[in-house]
């Protein structure tokens, strides 16, 4: 008998929880403009992740650094307050202009969104301390460590860090990847794990996650 089994049944857990995420036209529409100008979109599955960390956090403040074409805005925006209000940065104008559509194309009012067009590393420092509720960094990753501290200090208490492909597509996992992106990638995860106040997890989702909630 053939036996029909993936060798590793992660694998197939995986592929599941990516397939069973079903976007609505607006998404849809919004993850063609990313693939149309290159702004690769989260996926499905850590979009609606976004979604629940922000509703448990119960967030009416979110920043996000990396705006692409508004996918990962849009999942975050469903699971923030109905009056909450979504600040992301990218210094890309065509990404702004194509998350502006997606926004309108959800309905999302225009005051819940604040689009900064600048470079993160050069807006981050001018916003707030204590101010957000989340942050979701999916910007260069060779600026990441960067990007973590200053949203560690833009966090609430009792806030949430997000990271997108924290893993360097995996890349950390392998100690003979020492190139620029994935040694930048396993600074960020050191600077989250030695920081007392941060409760992180790596959650093998898209090309992996890292979430850590800051102590009240």
């Amino acid at each position: 008998m053939t036996d029909t089994q993936p060798s590793d049944p992660r694998v197939a857990l995986i592929d599941y929880a990516e397939s069973a995420i079903v976007e609505d036209d607006a998404l849809v529409a919004a993850r063609a403009r990313g693939i149309e100008l290159g702004a690769i979109p989260v996926s499905p599955a850590v979009g609606a992740l976004l979604a629940v960390l922000a509703r448990a956090v119960d967030a009416h403040a979110v920043a996000e650094i990396g705006t692409g074409t508004g996918v990962s805005g849009l999942w975050l925006l469903a699971g923030m307050a109905t009056d909450g209000v979504l600040t992301t940065i990218d210094p890309e104008l065509e990404h702004h202009q194509a998350a502006r559509a997606s926004f309108a194309g959800a309905d999302i009012a225009s005051g819940r969104t604040r689009l900064i067009n600048g470079t993160p590393r050069d807006v981050l420092p001018r916003l707030s301390d204590s101010s957000y509720d989340l942050v979701f960094i999916d910007g260069p990753r060779l600026d990441m460590p960067r990007f973590v501290t200053e949203s560690v200090r833009m966090l609430r208490p009792g806030g949430m860090l997000v990271i997108h492909d924290a893993t360097a597509q995996g890349a950390v996992a392998d100690p003979a990847r020492t190139d620029p992106m994935t040694a930048a990638a396993r600074e960020a995860a050191l600077l989250v794990a030695d920081d007392d106040r941060l409760l992180p997890v790596v959650i093998p989702l898209g090309p992996g996650v890292l979430a850590a909630a800051k102590s009240r």
